[in-house]
């Protein structure tokens, strides 16, 4: 299973998000997942890729060339793929992945987090989409994102889009567990 994971390159944010990134690594390179992510060496992106990397894991990282102007790649990921734009890298994050998770981070993981669940809701993406709710890190946008519904800015039925879970251990089992997204979800893209 190939496994895109969205996450912060900050290095400041508290131990906890780290951990809880390294450990995701590692479960999923246990668990024999290809591990996708943003091929950056610091911050969660780092600690991940390091948890899957040190358990044996295979790792793409997909990082635009401007990002290794300035050397932010991962030194110990073989198979990084440098490509000329953030869009391309959005696109190739995406492509062919079995399922994303979102861990905790900034503009750019909640930027490809939703650009995701857009995709979702227009049935061009159709596989499991996670938040890894570290620390309550993600209970503000649920709450979000449940206002959106209640205010018919998405269907009930869009709350199906994605599952949280708290845990690192409960992530597969997420994956597994979501309920399949159907085909013509352009059908009842627009609010009724």
């Amino acid at each position: 299973m190939r496994i895109c994971v969205y996450c912060a390159s900050s290095d400041r944010v508290d131990r906890r998000y780290h951990e809880a990134a390294a450990t995701l690594g590692r479960v999923l390179a246990q668990a024999r997942c290809t591990v996708v992510y943003g091929g950056g060496a610091v911050g969660l992106m780092g600690a991940l890729a390091n948890g899957a990397l040190d358990a044996g894991g295979e790792v793409i990282g997909i990082i635009p060339r401007f990002m290794t102007d300035v050397e932010w790649q991962h030194p110990r990921v073989r198979n990084l793929e440098i490509v000329e734009d953030m869009r391309e890298r959005k696109h190739r994050l995406l492509t062919g992945s079995d399922a994303v998770v979102a861990l905790p981070g900034g503009c750019g993981t909640l930027e490809e987090l939703f650009e995701a669940l857009t995709l979702k809701r227009l049935g061009l993406y159709l596989n499991p989409i996670v938040l890894l709710d570290t620390n309550g890190f993600y209970k503000p946008l649920q709450a979000f994102l449940q206002q959106v519904i209640d205010e018919r800015f998405m269907n009930p039925e869009h709350a199906a889009m994605w599952q949280r879970v708290e845990r690192v251990e409960d992530v597969l089992p997420a994956i597994r567990d979501a309920p399949p997204w159907r085909e013509d979800a352009r059908d009842y893209a627009v609010v009724r």
